[in-house]
């Protein structure tokens, strides 16, 4: 990993204060380094000789000295100095900053790919959940984040050069499932419907008015009998019941016909699953996320398994029978009192049974070390449950060597509407998301068009699917997952402040300065990756240290699962060039050897700029 200055006087300030103090050094005790605000202090001065006198009960200069005593950057800065009641300047060595940034100029940017096992970083197989679509169901504003997140999460991992499996938890079995499939076959066989015409709104349609067909109102016949409301209301309500339970004992036998494989209803509930699917990837290729037919592992591929891992944790005692159901105790692992259900006392299946079934074949056969459910926070104590009756259980254990898979539950808030409650229509209904990235290229495209009015045409609308998409994917991103944030199409559009079509503008910028170097003054690419780098201005010295610390961010976002650390440097960055820009003529610099080192610079802000922007699935434009 290329060496970050601010990364290593962290350090170095961390050995010195272990050094000089031991075991007096209180918990939590730091030296509190930052960029200096005035140039003539130097570069960076660390303020933690005062707080750290104050809990040592000594004075803050001699606390300072201590430190200084047993501090080494003599490779990296000069002499340090005690200023003030106790402040500690540090002022780099003329060629350390030129030195670390020439070493990130290189194809991986600074990032050290995850290697074999003896490496620092060692590779990984990584399995994320994401997406999680539903058989017979239109894609939704709920499945955003669902998917957003989930990608951005595997690409952080793909850049950092592990193994990436994506998996679309697809539901696509159970009772409600064999429902629809046994509307829409006996539809089909009474020549009413053309499955060759059926649409994905279609397939909605039919799966609502499937369960409302299937739910007897016993409430309302109770009601009835209790208010005495008349034969007629009796009569009504009874058959209304009957009807139901007519249809409910149809859809069970569907779904017993689809778990002995009848391939009438097999092949009708395989052209469910392709228009679902098909609709699906459409949205996802627009959305700019990797979600694959090849990434999809349906529910109805754990079927077989169920009744083995009931089997195994019955067998082996990790679960028990309790009323009749069948349940894993993980008070001892939790202090969660409610056990993990496993069967039902009817014999039935649960979420928690396949994902259980889930987690034995992405660690046992898929060899993840690390799996990621990008899934929203509502699922917490599921998730809690299952990983912990997981581990109980065992599946948990690598397939290499010692040690267990970690099992990740990246939750996430809500998406809300301006009125912060849960982003709907005016009729209450789930927004599609289809509609949503319609309408966010559309005003992107009525943005770009205004900002750039000779762009032609065709790339016009590139650039507004490349700005339309990655503002919302920004959006979400940007916020800390775990939060609700709120849906604005006019904040995450505009090219101003923190948001996607701000950091794609700088990335433009960058290019920008790039075509005209080569077409103004001849200035070629190659020429640019080769000059050596004079970094002195201040602007030029922000921008430097704020482009050394890419690879930390990038490996510090995958290993928390928080994208929005990556969005929060992007705009920094972004900003520290405006600056850097503004403060530091490049194509008009006083030199040669000055314009060259400072397109250097530029040069290398794009590429982070649009590699970072990559790991978030945000498209770089090159003109906007």
């Amino acid at each position: 990993m290329t060496a970050d200055p601010t990364a290593i006087l962290n350090d170095r300030f961390d050995e010195a204060m272990k050094a000089a103090f031991g075991d007096d050094l209180p918990e939590g005790a730091s030296a509190l380094l930052s960029p200096s605000k005035n140039p003539k202090f130097g570069d960076f001065q660390a303020n933690g000789a005062m707080g750290l006198a104050k809990r040592l009960g000594k004075p803050p200069r001699e606390v300072a000295q201590a430190i200084l005593e047993h501090l080494n950057v003599s490779d990296i800065a000069e002499e340090p100095e005690i200023a003030g009641p106790g402040f500690i300047n540090i002022t780099l060595k003329p060629g350390a900053l030129s030195a670390a940034v020439a070493e990130m100029d290189s194809p991986e940017l600074g990032i050290e790919p995850a290697a074999d096992p003896n490496s620092e970083f060692r590779k990984q197989t990584v399995v994320v959940d994401l997406c999680g679509v539903n058989l017979a169901k239109q894609m939704h504003v709920g499945h955003l984040r669902a998917t957003v997140i989930g990608d951005a999460l595997a690409r952080l991992n793909e850049r950092l050069g592990h193994e990436v499996i994506r998996q679309n938890h697809f539901g696509d079995w159970g009772l409600p499932i064999a429902m629809v499939t046994t509307a829409i076959k006996d539809g089909i066989d009474a020549g009413t419907i053309d499955p060759q015409d059926l649409t994905v709104a279609d397939l909605e349609h039919y799966y609502r008015s499937a369960q409302a067909e299937c739910a007897p109102d016993r409430r309302g016949l109770a009601a009835v009998e209790k208010f005495a409301l008349g034969p007629k209301a009796r009569a009504e309500l009874e058959e209304q019941v009957a009807g139901a339970e007519a249809a409910l004992a149809r859809a069970k036998e569907g779904l017993v016909a689809l778990q002995a494989g009848d391939a009438s209803y097999m092949t009708v509930w395989r052209q469910i699953c392709h228009i679902t699917l098909e609709d699906c990837f459409r949205n996802c290729r627009k959305l700019q996320a990797n979600v694959t037919d090849e990434a999809t592992a349906g529910e109805s591929t754990y079927r077989d398994e169920l009744p083995e891992v009931v089997h195994d944790l019955e067998s082996r005692g990790v679960a028990e029978e309790s009323d009749g159901a069948l349940i894993v105790r993980i008070e001892d692992l939790t202090g969660i009192k409610e056990p993990c259900l496993i069967r039902k006392s009817d014999g039935g299946y649960l979420y928690a049974t396949t994902d259980m079934a889930a987690i034995r074949r992405r660690v046992r056969k898929l060899g993840a070390d690390r799996v990621i459910y990008a899934v929203d926070s509502r699922q917490g104590l599921h998730f809690k449950q299952v990983f912990a009756a997981a581990k109980k259980a065992g599946y948990t254990k690598l397939i290499r060597g010692e040690g267990e898979a970690e099992l990740f539950h990246a939750a996430f808030g809500t998406v809300l509407g301006e009125d912060n409650r849960p982003f709907k229509t005016r009729s209450g209904e789930n927004v599609r998301l289809s509609d949503l990235l319609d309408e966010a290229i559309a005003r992107a495209e009525k943005a770009v068009a205004e900002k750039n009015p000779d762009l032609p045409e065709a790339e016009r609308h590139e650039v507004a699917k490349a700005v339309g998409i990655g503002a919302i994917k920004y959006a979400d991103l940007s916020s800390d997952r775990i939060k609700d944030y709120v849906f604005s199409f006019d904040r995450m559009l505009t090219f101003e402040g923190n948001t996607g079509p701000y950091l794609q503008y700088a990335q433009v910028r960058v290019r920008s300065i790039l075509r005209k170097a080569e077409n103004e003054h001849s200035i070629r690419e190659a020429d640019i990756a080769e000059a050596p780098l004079v970094i002195e201005q201040p602007e030029e010295k922000a921008l430097a240290l704020e482009l050394l610390k890419y690879p930390s961010v990038v490996r510090s976002a995958a290993d928390s699962c928080e994208p929005h650390r990556l969005c929060g440097y992007l705009f920094d960055l972004a900003t520290s060039f405006s600056s850097f820009f503004t403060a530091c003529p490049v194509l008009k610099a006083d030199s040669d050897e000055l314009r060259l080192s400072r397109l250097r610079l530029a040069s290398l802000t794009g590429r982070v700029l649009r590699d970072g922007l990559n790991c978030l699935g945000i498209a770089a434009p090159e003109r906007m």
